[in-house]
């Protein structure tokens, strides 16, 4: 018997393109999902996230690119939140810091990848309750250094006055009363009083330099910095997020 390939019985015999395609997308889509589970638990293990948070972060990460393999400072824009904050600039700058990377490079980057988002991410989890006393002093240091690094603007080890003084005007930027030389009276001030708590008596002719990262911690002992970074400017609702069109 001869089937003209024309025929509806042709049709139905011959296997059509999607056919042949389906199961190599699906084999290509499991393999791609398995090495993303692959790379998600070493992340787990790096960062301290579960896989849960890890999958969640990635959504918000992909919300924030809009699917892109990127990140650049301008996607932030999208959180609206965020830009309540007085010093949103340098919240924003620090998930480009390669100081916050956990790989010992200092400088900026103009984007970064999914890695690098959690592993800046990962200063802001709340610590293990089950974590020894030692390693949960490691991650308050490593918390209060993400901060330090924050207003180390140029990496010199030392956050001068020039430098507080910019934080302080950004803090009272909001409000509108005060001039520009109250704040800078302010700040000076806040600074002078940092030296007589963390250097004691100072002679008329010594200059502060500045705040070092060992006074630093002196300065917030006591603050249970643990529980007040939190990434609240992040949140949004992931239910209503739609992969492909």
């Amino acid at each position: 018997m001869v089937i003209r390939t024309d025929s509806p019985v042709a049709a139905a015999a011959s296997p059509t393109p999607r056919d042949t395609l389906c199961p190599i997308l699906s084999l290509a889509n499991n393999m791609g999902a398995s090495q993303s589970e692959h790379e998600f638990k070493d992340l787990a293990e790096r960062t301290g996230f579960s896989l849960d948070q890890i999958k969640n972060l990635h959504q918000r990460f992909k919300w924030l690119t809009n699917h892109q393999e990127t990140l650049r400072q301008e996607d932030f824009e999208k959180v609206s939140h965020l830009s309540l904050n007085p010093i949103k600039g340098q919240i924003v700058k620090a998930f480009f810091d390669k100081r916050n990377f956990g790989k010992h490079e200092v400088g900026l980057v103009e984007e970064i990848g999914f890695e690098e988002f959690l592993m800046v991410m990962s200063h802001f989890k709340l610590p293990n309750k089950k974590l020894t006393d030692e390693d949960t002093e490691d991650v308050r240091t490593e918390k209060l250094r993400f901060l330090f690094n924050m207003h180390d603007t140029d990496n010199d080890g030392t956050i001068t006055l020039e430098e507080y003084r910019h934080l302080v005007e950004k803090l009272l930027s909001t409000c509108e009363t005060l001039e520009q030389d109250t704040s800078l009276a302010i700040a000076d001030a806040a600074m002078l009083e940092v030296a007589r708590i963390t250097v004691g008596h100072m002679e008329p002719h010594e200059v502060y330099e500045g705040i070092t990262f060992e006074q630093f911690q002196q300065i917030l002992k006591g603050v249970q910095i643990e529980t007040k970074m939190n990434v609240r400017f992040l949140q949004m609702d992931t239910t209503t997020m739609r992969c492909g069109k």
